[in-house]
């Protein structure tokens, strides 16, 4: 059911009008939840179980995607978790919030690695919850709108999720390609070794690992394998680089 607008605040007209879908199966949380976002001027709709949640996600409101999702990880029928890995694994990239009272560092990382963007532990604050959705959508506008992205001759199709150069099939695994796209879409500048972990493993620590190394590594010989000028350039003491200094 898709809710009307709440126009409660005087500045709630000034604030981006937001297609919002919750999936949330305690009423009283769900009531919060839309309440508060409908006070800034959002449109919400709430799914009380997880099916009904990935169905509606998939499906977009009125011919588009979703502006952001919020989730509940524990949701019968299927938990948050596994609905919001089942979407990142189709390709659908709307911001996705999860909702919990599992609020243990483990829990966090394992809603992080999952494909959320931010994870709110319950119980919240009404500001808090409406301040976070709007950092997640300016995250998401930062975006680039095309579905091609462009270095030279190396092409990467977001909706297929194919990777060519000089067009030549690339074939990447899912982690080394979230390193390349996210390269991509920074092509010019120098990208960290932190900024990796974080936008790409949703890591809010240091690891102490080397598995951002390992990726770059095993990305840069794939994309030298068909020869060509190197593309992907380590800038010493700073971070990565894909094409020349913007």
């Amino acid at each position: 059911m898709i809710l009307r607008f709440v126009h409660d605040r005087t500045d709630a007209m000034t604030q981006p009008c937001l297609a919002i879908l919750l999936v949330e199966d305690d009423e009283l949380t769900a009531n919060l939840v839309r309440a508060a976002l409908g006070a800034e001027g959002h449109l919400v709709a709430v799914a009380a179980d997880g099916r009904d949640g990935l169905l509606r996600a998939a499906a977009g409101h009125e011919g588009r995607a979703w502006d952001l999702l919020i989730v509940d990880r524990m949701l019968p029928g299927l938990d948050g978790l596994a609905l919001v890995r089942t979407l990142r694994g189709a390709g659908l990239t709307m911001p996705a919030l999860f909702l919990t009272a599992l609020g243990g560092i483990d829990d966090r990382v394992e809603g992080l690695r999952a494909g959320g963007d931010d994870y709110l532990v319950k119980p919240f604050a009404a500001a808090e919850l409406a301040a976070r959705v709007a950092a997640l959508v300016r995250r998401g506008e930062m975006r680039p709108s095309g579905p091609v992205l462009r270095v030279e001759d190396l092409e990467l199709d977001r909706l297929t999720r194919a990777v060519t150069r000089a067009g030549r099939r690339i074939d990447l695994k899912p982690r080394e390609y979230e390193v390349l796209e996210y390269l991509m879409r920074h092509a010019g500048r120098v990208v960290t070794r932190t900024m990796l972990l974080e936008d790409v493993w949703n890591f809010h620590f240091d690891p102490r690992t080397s598995v951002v190394e390992s990726h770059v590594s095993r990305l840069r010989a794939k994309l030298g394998a068909g020869g060509g000028r190197e593309l992907l350039h380590t800038v010493r003491g700073a971070g990565y680089r894909i094409g020349d200094p913007a």
